[in-house]
C-alpha cells in the first residue's frame, strides 16, 4: 500500500491512541501522518499526554476515518523509532499540511514511526 499516495488523496479525521509504560490510554485528534518512506510515517507533536506516552511507551495505533459515506479508512499500528527537534525541519514538513492545529505552540518535535501493521477501518484484514 502506497501510504503517501493515500493520505495525499483522502479527507477525513485522524485520532492516534498511545498509552504510557503502566498502561494509561490517551486518544487525541490528529492530522494525517506525514509519509516518509514506504514504512514511515512522523506526527508533528508538542509536549503534551500522547507525546509524554510514547516516550515511556514506544507503541502507538493511528486510526484514519475518511469523510463521506460509510466506514472507509484506515488503522496504522506504529512503533517509536526516533524525533526531530530541528524547527527548520518541522517548519518544512508541516507545508504538506493545509492547516495545523495551533500553529504557536512551541516546543514541537518530529517524532517518528515505524508502520508495523496497516488494516482497514472495520473488518479483520490481519
Amino acid at each position: 500500500m502506497d501510504l503517501a499516495d493515500y493520505f495525499a488523496n483522502k479527507q477525513g479525521t485522524g485520532v492516534l491512541a498511545t498509552s504510557d509504560s503502566a498502561g494509561n490510554v490517551d486518544v487525541a485528534i490528529y492530522a494525517r501522518p506525514y509519509v516518509i518512506g514506504e514504512d514511515t510515517v512522523a506526527f508533528s507533536m508538542t509536549e503534551r499526554l500522547s507525546y509524554a506516552n510514547v516516550q515511556s511507551n514506544p507503541k502507538a495505533a493511528y486510526l484514519f476515518m475518511e469523510r463521506g459515506e460509510g466506514y472507509a479508512g484506515k488503522r496504522l499500528y506504529l512503533t517509536r523509532t526516533g524525533e526531530e527537534k530541528d524547527p527548520q525541519r518541522i517548519e518544512e514538513a508541516k507545508k504538506q499540511h493545509s492547516r495545523t492545529y495551533n500553529p504557536e505552540d512551541t516546543h514541537k518535535h518530529f517524532v517518528y514511526f515505524t508502520v508495523d501493521k496497516v488494516r482497514p477501518l472495520v473488518g479483520d484484514d490481519t
